[in-house]
């Protein structure tokens, strides 16, 4: 374990190296060992987070409890309320069961507009990834070229389990969301979240209405492409 903290270290402080340097988090167990070890190493890495406007209640607890813990050192961005105001009047509120093509236009509305807005002017970003999650990660590096948005990513975890995960919450004790106590080990918006069964891949529970390769939400490049406001075919959004 020492050694997986040490490389995770490692590369935490080559993103440090490329100011300004960002870690975005959405609060799953990942996450929040990424984000213990900023805070507890004093690492010139910024913090921020996307509220979409449909996360559970228990991300929302645990951002309190963040603040409890480590001060008030994660900025939040949200979706442009006008897009979201047309994407909903165009889909439907819940519109993003009806079709892949649909939910990616939530995603871009409500994920990668304010993504956009939180990597401007950055140079390096920091994610919780780790390559076992699923099939869409499965060739993870520790740091890449996000060529498209013109600066680095580092994936500190790339190499951990998820029992190196929670080894080092329970050692460290680390605030987790309280759902991952309830079979989510992937948590994201609320309607698009449920509890997996025993055998199920990690993210199954994510968009479980989808195939299993469409299960990304545009934030990581995918097949070297990077999802677009402009490319989403959803009325008046752009």
């Amino acid at each position: 374990m020492i050694e997986r903290i040490e490389s995770a270290l490692a590369v935490l402080r080559a993103a440090a190296g490329l100011p300004p340097a960002t870690f975005s988090t959405s609060f799953g167990a990942e996450d929040m060992v990424v984000l213990d070890l900023i805070r507890r190493h004093a690492l010139p890495i910024s913090i921020f987070t996307l509220d979409t406007g449909r996360l559970p209640q228990e991300t929302y607890d645990l951002m309190q409890k963040v603040e409890e813990r480590y001060g008030r050192c994660v900025a939040t961005y949200f979706p442009d309320a006008q897009r979201v105001q047309r994407l909903v009047a165009e889909n439907g509120i819940n519109g993003f069961y009806a079709s892949v093509e649909n939910r990616k236009a939530c995603c871009a509305v409500r994920k990668l507009e304010p993504l956009g807005r939180a990597l401007a002017g950055k140079r390096a970003w920091v994610t919780g990834l780790r390559a076992e999650q699923s099939i869409t990660r499965a060739d993870l590096a520790k740091r890449e070229t996000d060529a498209e948005r013109g600066l680095e990513k580092f994936n500190p975890l790339a190499d951990w389990s998820e029992s190196d995960v929670w080894a080092y919450i329970r050692s460290n004790d680390v605030p987790y969301n309280a759902l991952h106590d309830r079979f989510y080990p992937s948590i994201g918006c609320a309607p698009c979240t449920r509890a997996i069964t025993p055998g199920e891949d990690l993210r199954a529970g994510r968009w479980w209405w989808e195939n299993a390769e469409n299960k990304e939400c545009g934030l990581h490049i995918k097949d070297g492409k990077v999802m677009r406001l402009k490319d989403i075919a959803v009325k008046e959004i752009a």
